[in-house]
């Protein structure tokens, strides 16, 4: 019988904080991670998200305010601008930022670019019409999850929506909770199969679709890769 994975909801800010400085390493590299442009990496290109294009392209989300979480060089908040919307986009990485306000001058695109922890930028409790996160959550450690998916939802307005892309369990650590803690590592990044995502996220949002990320050929424009997974929810 499979354990049941450690509970972290009833923890404090103290313990929590005494749990970030064991996985402290995690995050050692994303400062300076963008630094590089050109390491070899599939998400250091222009082209938006399959999901999130084909999402907007079907009239899925409306315009209107639009934050992107861990948004990395601008790709995809650059074409939600491009769609009309209002874009506020938050990264951790000092080089991350920069390269996104390049970008953001070079397009001519109005975009907020903002350098804070996810769990630290300010916002408007219930403004947002769509929170997107193109490639945090993989690499949230679990005793900050809850705390994660409570912002999110506060984040977004009655039927604004939350779009994702994360590491399937074949693009991820194969680590379970536990052994997060065990091997004081997230081995990279988290996966995450329809049955764990429907399970952490239901309680918060209404789930409207999980299917696997479509590869896209390196002539696309768009970006797609075949070991992420993707959802769209909607807050009721």
């Amino acid at each position: 019988m499979t354990p049941a994975p450690p509970d972290f909801t009833t923890l404090n800010e103290a313990e929590l904080a005494r749990l970030d400085a064991l996985l402290a390493s995690a995050n050692e590299k994303w400062p300076s991670f963008y630094a590089n442009r050109q390491r070899p990496c599939p998400f250091f290109v222009d082209a938006p998200d399959e999901n999130l294009a084909g999402w907007l392209d079907a009239g899925r989300i409306a315009p209107g305010l639009a934050i992107d979480l861990g948004c990395g060089h601008g790709r995809n908040a650059l074409h939600l601008a491009g769609k009309g919307f209002r874009v506020r986009a938050v990264d951790f990485s000092e080089s991350a930022i920069g390269w996104a306000r390049e970008r953001v001058a070079a397009s001519g695109q109005r975009v907020e670019i903002i350098q804070a922890s996810v769990f630290e930028f300010p916002f408007e409790e219930g403004s947002a019409d769509l929170v997107y996160d193109g490639g945090c959550f993989h690499h949230l450690a679990p005793h900050r999850r809850h705390q994660y998916m409570a912002r999110v939802a506060r984040m977004l307005r009655p039927g604004g929506h939350f779009g994702l892309v994360c590491f399937a369990p074949s693009g991820g650590s194969g680590f379970s909770d536990a052994e997060v803690y065990e091997k004081n590592s997230l081995g990279g990044g988290l996966g995450y199969d329809e049955r764990r995502l429907r399970e952490l996220w239901s309680p918060w949002l209404e789930i409207e679709a999980i299917a696997p990320m479509r590869e896209m050929p390196a002539s696309s424009q768009l970006f797609g890769k075949d070991f992420l997974m993707t959802m769209l929810a909607r807050k009721k």
